[in-house]
C-alpha cells in the first residue's frame, strides 16, 4: 500500500510539476522496485513484444489485402516517376512535395514492378509505425500504446495507404513522433534522445506535406511559450530548425521553378481550388465509403455505417481526456488532441473537396486517447458481472468496427485493381498502335497512362501544363504521340487529322478515343 501511494504520488508529482521525473515509465508504475535480474528484463521487453506485435499485423494485413494485384494510382505515378529509371518524370505541380519519393527511389530505380514497390512500402510502413509509437513508450502504459497503434492500423485508410507511394501515412508518423518526443523533452530535461526525435518527427513531415508541418509545429511552439514550466530554448529551437531543414528542398525548389515561394504557394493554392473558407467537413465524412477523393464532393451519403466512427472519434476522445486527467496524464492526452485540431483544420475548412487520407496525423494522435477511453471502459468496471459484461461490450463494438473497415477496404482495394486492369488493357492497345517509347501521351488520364505505357506525360493546359500545342506537334515528328479524349470530347485542334483508335472497352475507358500521330515516329527522345 505505501508503494502503491508512493507512486501515485510520482505520477502526480509529474502532472503538477509539468516535467517527466526520470522514474515516470511504464516499468516503475507496474512493476516493485526490487527484482531479480530475470523478472526485471521481462517488463523492459514489453514495449518491444507489443509494438512490435502491432507493426508485424499491420504489414501483414497490407500484404494479404491490399498489395496483390494492386496498381499505382495517379499521384503515385507522379511520384513514382520521379525516381524512376524506366520512364520519364510526369509533370510535379506546386503542392507536391518529393519526401515520399527518397523512400520509393531504392526499388523505382531497380524495378518496373509494382509487387515489388508496394511490398518495400509495406515493409517501411511497419517499420515507421514501430518508430513513432515507440517514443510514447514512457509516457503511456504500453497496453494503451499497443491499442491506439491497432486501433490506428484497422482504419480502412491506414491499411490502403500503407503500401503506397504516398506521403500522407508518413506524415502521420511524423507528427505522432514530433508531438511524443514533445512532451519527452518538455517534462524532462535530461532526456536528449527526446530532442532529437522531436526534430526527426518534424522533418519527416516537412518532407512529406510542408505545410502540415506548419500546422504542427505552430501549436507546439505555442505551448513551449505558455506553458511556464515547458519553456525551454532548445525546444523552440528544435521546432525551428526542424522546419528549416524539411521545407528546405521545397523551398529552394519554389525559388528555382516556381518563381519564388510566394508564387509556389499561390500556385499550390490555385491547384487546391483556392485556400479560403470552406467547410468540408460534411465531403470528409462522405468520403470515408472508401473514397480516394471526393472532388467535387457533391455525391448522396449513402454508406453511413462506414462513417459511425468518425462520430464516435470526438466522444471517446473526450473520455480519453477525463480519464487522462484522474490518472495525471492530463497533458499527455491533451498535447495530441490539440496537435490533431490544428493538423485537421486545413482539411475540413480551408479546401473545397475531400480525400481521407488527409486526416490521418489526426487520426494517429486520436487514437491514443481513444485508446485510453476503451481501456478504462474495460478496467473501470468493478464487480464479478460489471466488468465481463464491459469487456464483451466493448469487444463487440471493436469487431463491428473491423468489420466495416475491412468491407470498405476490401471494396476499395477492388476497385483499385480493376482500375489497374484497365489501363494496363489501355496501354496494350496503344503499344499495338505503335506507342512505345520514346513516345508522349497528351489529354484525359495522360498522366497515369503514361506510366503504363512508358510515355512521357505532357499538358498544354491544367494545373499539369508543361508544354505548348505547338511544342506537341514537333514532338509528333520525332516520336510517336497520342492524345487520350474522353467520351463526347473533341480532339485539339492540332490533332484531328491524327489517327483515331478507340481504347480497350473497360468500364475506365469505354468511350475513350486516342489521337495518333501518322505515321507513329520510333526515333528520338521525348522532351
Amino acid at each position: 500500500m505505501a508503494e502503491t501511494m508512493g507512486q501515485r504520488r510520482v505520477l502526480r508529482g509529474a502532472d503538477d510539476e509539468g516535467r517527466m521525473p526520470a522514474m515516470f515509465n511504464e516499468m516503475s508504475v507496474s512493476a516493485p522496485a526490487v527484482r531479480g535480474a530475470g523478472a526485471s528484463a521481462r517488463p523492459a521487453l514489453r514495449p518491444v513484444l507489443w509494438l512490435s506485435g502491432v507493426s508485424a499485423a499491420f504489414v501483414a494485413a497490407q500484404l494479404l489485402l491490399v498489395v496483390p494485384g494492386s496498381g499505382l494510382g495517379w499521384d503515385e505515378t507522379v511520384y513514382t516517376s520521379q525516381v524512376s529509371r524506366f520512364m520519364p518524370a510526369a509533370f510535379f505541380s506546386a503542392p507536391r512535395a518529393r519526401g515520399i519519393t527518397f523512400l520509393a527511389a531504392p526499388v523505382a530505380q531497380l524495378t518496373y514492378s509494382t509487387v515489388v514497390l508496394r511490398v518495400w512500402m509495406a515493409l517501411l510502413s511497419g517499420v515507421g509505425l514501430f518508430a513513432a509509437l515507440w517514443v510514447w513508450r514512457s509516457l503511456l502504459p504500453v497496453r494503451v500504446l499497443a491499442a491506439a497503434g491497432g486501433l490506428f492500423t484497422t482504419l480502412w485508410i491506414t491499411v490502403y495507404y500503407g503500401p503506397q507511394v504516398m506521403p500522407n501515412l508518413w506524415g502521420a508518423y511524423g507528427v505522432l513522433m514530433a508531438v511524443g518526443c514533445f512532451l519527452r523533452a518538455a517534462r524532462d530535461r535530461s532526456d536528449r534522445w527526446a530532442l532529437t526525435g522531436l526534430a526527426t518527427g518534424v522533418i519527416v513531415i516537412g518532407l512529406m506535406r510542408p505545410l502540415d508541418a506548419v500546422w504542427l509545429v505552430t501549436p507546439l511552439a505555442v505551448l513551449a511559450v505558455a506553458v511556464p514550466r515547458w519553456r525551454r530554448p532548445a525546444l523552440l529551437a528544435v521546432l525551428a530548425v526542424g522546419l528549416m531543414l524539411g521545407c528546405a528542398l521545397w523551398v529552394v525548389e519554389a525559388y528555382l521553378h516556381y518563381g519564388g515561394l510566394a508564387a509556389r504557394l499561390q500556385r499550390g493554392s490555385e491547384i487546391q481550388g483556392g485556400m479560403g473558407w470552406h467547410l468540408a467537413v460534411d465531403d470528409q465524412i462522405r468520403a470515408l465509403d472508401g473514397r480516394s477523393l471526393c472532388r467535387p464532393c457533391d455525391v448522396p451519403w449513402r454508406h453511413k455505417i462506414a462513417s459511425a466512427w468518425w462520430f464516435a472519434l470526438p466522444v471517446l476522445s473526450a473520455v480519453g481526456l477525463m480519464v487522462a486527467a484522474r490518472t495525471g496524464r492530463a497533458a499527455i492526452m491533451g498535447v495530441p488532441v490539440l496537435v490533431a485540431g490544428c493538423v485537421a483544420a486545413p482539411y475540413l475548412f480551408l479546401i473545397d473537396y475531400a480525400a481521407p487520407r488527409f486526416l490521418l496525423p489526426a487520426y494517429a494522435l486520436l487514437a491514443l486517447p481513444v485508446a485510453q477511453s476503451l481501456h478504462w471502459l474495460v478496467t473501470a468496471a468493478r464487480g464479478p458481472r460489471l466488468r465481463p459484461l464491459a469487456t464483451v461490450l466493448v469487444a463487440v463494438a471493436v469487431c463491428g468496427h473491423l468489420v466495416v473497415q475491412y468491407t470498405v477496404l476490401r471494396n476499395t482495394a477492388d476497385n483499385n485493381r480493376k482500375t489497374r486492369a484497365a489501363f494496363e488493357a489501355a496501354a496494350a492497345r496503344l503499344h499495338v498502335a505503335g506507342v512505345r517509347p520514346p513516345c508522349v501521351l497528351s489529354g484525359d488520364h495522360a498522366v497515369p497512362m503514361a506510366y503504363y505505357t512508358r510515355c512521357a506525360s505532357r499538358q498544354t493546359a491544367g494545373p499539369d501544363a508543361s508544354i505548348t500545342p505547338d511544342g506537341v506537334q514537333a514532338a509528333a515528328l520525332t516520336h510517336a504521340v497520342a492524345v487520350l479524349v474522353p467520351p463526347g470530347g473533341r480532339p485539339p485542334g492540332y490533332a484531328r487529322s491524327w489517327r483515331p483508335l478507340r481504347l480497350a472497352d473497360t468500364s475506365a475507358f469505354r468511350g475513350y478515343l486516342a489521337y495518333l500521330a501518322t505515321p507513329p515516329p520510333t526515333n528520338g527522345a521525348p522532351r
